[in-house]
């Protein structure tokens, strides 16, 4: 079977005439944008939360907050101003209309 033809198979219409895979397609980058200036909750690998302002981030997953709370086991520990994250440290950020991405 030709790679085209297993393309169009795996491609099945949903009712609405819109390709399955393509109808839901959102990327990590895509989120992120969307919650630029927005609070936001990102989880350490450590499971440590910081809480905060998402302002920036990069290619690489750097993460720059503002008016961050951290969080070790649920409870409050340090306020910072402005918070930055490496990359690699990050596991999870949530935003707070309760969508999500594993980072």
């Amino acid at each position: 079977m030709s790679s085209a033809a297993t393309d169009d198979a795996t491609k099945a219409p949903s009712k609405d005439g819109n390709s399955a895979p393509e109808q839901n397609k959102r990327s990590p980058s895509d989120f992120l944008k969307a919650v630029l200036g927005r609070p936001v909750n990102v989880r350490l690998s450590s499971g440590t939360d910081y809480r905060g302002v998402l302002a920036c981030l990069d290619g690489y997953m750097n993460i720059a907050m503002e008016q961050t709370e951290e969080y070790v086991d649920g409870q409050l520990t340090s306020k910072y101003g402005d918070c930055f994250i490496r990359g690699n440290n990050g596991k999870q950020c949530l935003s707070e209309r309760n969508f999500s991405i594993n980072l």
